[in-house]
């Protein structure tokens, strides 16, 4: 019996987990933008942190770029600008984040970077970080945050 319950609270706990870490030794996989232009519109969706807005624009100039809004108490929280761009065959995602003031909160020249991992089926995986592609409506966003050591869903619709 003891070993019944550990095996399915184990597998919860496996199955549960929609991030992925980046592993250094396996690198990144070849990949274009064409493999996330599914992202591109204006999403609206909710969290646990509050409301939020994300706009995607179309490829070119191979990036796709991408501005971000939470909303807390009918208040901007925080803001995010940001772009997923083809390098070295592959795929980053690089975010830059606001205060509600405008406050950057990376200095100068550094960003938040999100290696790609992979595709699969419906799903892009990056470093902590998953969108998932339910419909053409809708759409999950997945995220890993490490200090608390939990994985937050957004979930979106346009």
């Amino acid at each position: 019996m003891k070993t019944l319950f550990l095996f399915l609270t184990f597998s919860t706990l496996v199955f549960s987990q929609n991030t992925l870490q980046y592993n250094d030794e396996k690198g990144s996989p070849n990949a274009t933008l064409e493999d996330v232009k599914w992202l591109a519109g204006n999403w609206k969706g909710t969290s646990p942190f509050g409301i939020c807005q994300e706009n995607w624009d179309t490829p070119s100039g191979k990036t796709m770029m991408f501005c971000f809004k939470m909303l807390s108490d009918n208040k901007v929280s925080f803001y995010e600008l940001g772009h997923i761009i083809e390098k070295d065959k592959t795929l980053l995602l690089q975010i830059k984040h606001f205060g509600g003031d405008m406050k950057a909160w990376e200095t100068g020249e550094v960003s938040e970077d999100f290696k790609f991992i992979k595709i699969d089926k419906n799903r892009a995986y990056f470093d902590g970080l998953t969108y998932e592609n339910v419909s053409a409506t809708e759409m999950n966003v997945y995220v890993y945050f490490e200090e608390s050591k939990e994985e937050v869903k957004f979930t979106f619709t346009k």
